[in-house]
C-alpha cells in the first residue's frame, strides 16, 4: 500500500475516532433530567444544577438488620430512627462536583417523589454518621464527598441522603430525585432512580 493511501486512511481513522468520542457528550452539555440505569453508576446522568454537577451513584432500600446498612443508619435520634409499619428506609448516594474556581454551596433541597405525588425530604443524621450527605460548601475544583473521606472510599462512593418513604411508594415507581440549586430555586434537575 502506498504511503499516501496509508496517510489518508490514518487521517480518516482519526476523524472517525474524534466523531465517535464527540457523540459521547462533554462536560459543557447541561443535563437537567435523565434515568439512572444500573447500580454501577455507568449510565447515571450527571445532573447540572446551577453551577454544580450531581451524580447519583446508587439508590436502594436499607435494612437496619444488615451489617452494612446499620452503619448508614448511625447518628439518628430516637425520633428519627422510629419507623411506622407503613415506612421503609431509602438511601440515595450522591457525588457533587464543582468545576469552578470558587467554593460553592451544595443543594440543601434534595427530594424523592413517587408517581402519585408523595414527596420525601431527607433526614440528617448526627455528626457520628460519616456517610451522610451534608449541604456544605463544595471546594473549588473539588467534590463531595471529599476524595479522602470514608464515604468516598465506601462501596457506594457517594454521600448518603437518607429518607423515610412510604412502603406504598415502592409500588408507585419510578421514584424520582429532584435537586434544587440553593442560590436560585428556578435551577433544578431531576432523574428517575433505579430501585
Amino acid at each position: 500500500m502506498s504511503r499516501r493511501i496509508r496517510t489518508g486512511l490514518s487521517v480518516a481513522l482519526l476523524l472517525a475516532c474524534a466523531l465517535a468520542l464527540s457523540a459521547c457528550g462533554d462536560s459543557h452539555t447541561r443535563v437537567s433530567g435523565g434515568t439512572y440505569a444500573g447500580e454501577s453508576g455507568a449510565q447515571a446522568p450527571y445532573l447540572n444544577v446551577g453551577p454544580l454537577i450531581y451524580e447519583v451513584q446508587l439508590s436502594r432500600q436499607l435494612s437496619p438488620t444488615d451489617t452494612e446498612d446499620a452503619a448508614y443508619l448511625q447518628g439518628l435520634t430516637p425520633l428519627q430512627s422510629a419507623l411506622s409499619a407503613e415506612q421503609e428506609w431509602f438511601a440515595v448516594f450522591l457525588q457533587v462536583y464543582n468545576n469552578s474556581s470558587r467554593p460553592l454551596p451544595a443543594a440543601s433541597e434534595v427530594t424523592v417523589s413517587d408517581t402519585q405525588g408523595n414527596v420525601y425530604s431527607p433526614l440528617t443524621p448526627g455528626p457520628t454518621n460519616v456517610f451522610a450527605y451534608r449541604a456544605e460548601t463544595v471546594p473549588a475544583k473539588g467534590r463531595l464527598p471529599g476524595p479522602d473521606s470514608t464515604a468516598a472510599a465506601a462501596p457506594t462512593q457517594g454521600a448518603m441522603l437518607l429518607y423515610k418513604i412510604g412502603i406504598v411508594s415502592l409500588d408507585n415507581r419510578p421514584l424520582t430525585i429532584t435537586i434544587v440549586d440553593p442560590t436560585d430555586s428556578s435551577q433544578k434537575a431531576s432523574a428517575e432512580l433505579d430501585v
